[in-house]
């Protein structure tokens, strides 16, 4: 029971007098009834369905765990035909961005009229903005073959264009709660976020009007996948995948680029640096014009290098590291995932809103993690949670599947003596080892 420090004085006084030794009067320790229940926050690494399954028979843990992702109310028609792609999926997170990602790029192409990756690149960004409006593969890409600046508003995109450095200057965010070991449709919230006046208003290269019949000496167009099959992130590939797969098929279906099908070929990151390089070092072997990928900012910004050096395009449906944003890409580098710089905003809304008053942010060691943990910081801070209200901690993900999970039991101990109500997990599907670790060192997790 919770008791006023007045009343709370009073009763250890009256135990003195008595001289009685109880529980009630002895160390001032809280009892297990008056323990501080600790809310559970993710974000869009970890609050997908299959998350739960990553704590096994610990998965009630998550029920009333709450957290954001970038997410549009998604077409039930959207979704249907990803089902035909993908029967068993349960999750749409960034399926629709990696179905964008795929439609813009193959627009990019057909616009340019050539499988030059810098031809393409130099198109992306027009493909989004100031242009005949069109919504679907095969109305905009009879726009684009017959010469004709367009505007995709795909699933993802649909307030505003890209900006001047290849990213969506507006977002839309979905607020999710965990319940009954998934995500309660119900409760799902969504806010917008971003400016429509940054989307930039560059004039592209003229369009090229395809000939009729086409170039039968033209190069199909290659795009290849690198997207986290395995490792951390592997919780986050299945609907990916599926956007991608009914993009190309959708694509494909309305008569291809350039006259010709669109080739596309897989390809995994492995949430592993060393795994999405020797991807990317294939996809450069195979003429791939652009790479769909990679899934973590961390894995991104790692291969990132090779991909400017063989001169192709990097389109990342899931990156949200802000700093990715004035990477060093001579203009190489795009992505349909808006910045954390947007997410840490509407993160930090729905923490405060809940009145949390002591706030631990834990997170990855990589871009992604440290990147969205900076920006929550920034947003708590300008609302008055700083100082001895705000704890920030990190832990080291696993190198690999066969590395060991992770340990966070001194963290856990810790984030429990600093008496948080609220605790941020910013990281992907090693992260339910920290929920694990905090209810075994004794936090009482709210659900």
């Amino acid at each position: 029971m919770l008791v006023s420090r007045r009343s709370r004085v009073a009763t250890l006084a009256a135990c003195a007098t008595i001289l009685l030794a109880t529980s009630a009067c002895g160390d001032d320790k809280a009892d297990e009834g008056s323990a501080q229940q600790v809310r559970l926050y993710g974000t869009d690494g970890n609050m997908l369905n299959s998350y739960p399954a990553e704590l096994k028979e610990r998965a009630n843990l998550v029920d009333g765990m709450k957290g954001t992702t970038p997410l549009v109310p998604l077409p039930d028609d959207f979704k249907n035909r990803l089902k035909v792609v993908d029967p068993a999926l349960t999750d749409y997170v960034y399926s629709a961005e990696t179905y964008d990602a795929v439609v813009i790029a193959v627009l990019a192409a057909q616009l340019a009229g050539s499988t030059d990756p810098a031809a393409i690149a130099k198109q992306i960004v027009a493909v989004t903005n100031d242009g005949q409006r069109c919504e679907d593969p095969a109305s905009c890409l009879a726009l684009a073959r017959s010469g004709q600046d367009i505007e995709y508003r795909g699933v993802s995109l649909t307030r505003a264009g890209f900006t001047d450095k290849g990213e969506p200057a507006t977002a839309s965010y979905a607020t999710l709660t965990f319940d009954g070991q998934q995500i309660n449709d119900g409760k799902t919230e969504f806010v917008g976020a971003g400016i429509e006046s940054e989307a930039s208003s560059k004039t592209p290269p003229r369009p090229k009007k395809q000939r009729p019949g086409g170039n039968p000496d033209q190069e199909p167009l290659k795009l290849g996948g690198l997207l986290p099959k395995t490792g951390d992130l592997s919780i986050a590939y299945p609907p990916m995948a599926a956007g991608a797969a009914l993009a190309i098929k959708e694509v494909n279906a309305a008569g291809g680029a350039l006259g010709k099908p669109v080739a596309w070929s897989d390809g995994d990151d492995g949430t592993n640096p060393e795994v999405a390089k020797a991807t990317v070092a294939r996809h450069v072997s195979a003429g791939v014009s652009v790479i769909i990928g990679a899934g973590g900012s961390g894995i991104s910004r790692a291969v990132l290098p090779d991909v400017v050096q063989a001169k192709k395009i990097l389109f990342s449906p899931s990156n949200t590291d802000a700093g990715l944003t004035d990477a060093d890409d001579q203009g190489l580098y795009f992505r349909t995932a808006p910045p954390d710089s947007l997410q840490g905003r509407a993160l930090a809304d729905v923490i405060l809103r809940d009145g949390s008053q002591k706030i631990a942010i834990v997170a990855r060691k990589d871009s992604y993690g440290e990147g969205l943990q900076a920006t929550v910081r920034d947003e708590l801070e300008k609302a008055g949670v700083a100082g001895e209200r705000l704890k920030l901690m990190t832990y080291d993900p696993p190198a690999d599947a066969k590395a060991q999970a992770v340990d966070f039991s001194s963290g856990a101990k810790e984030i429990k003596d600093f008496g948080a109500d609220a605790v941020l997990i910013i990281g992907f599907g090693e992260s339910a080892q920290v929920i694990r670790d905090l209810a075994e060192a004794g936090v009482q997790i709210r659900q």
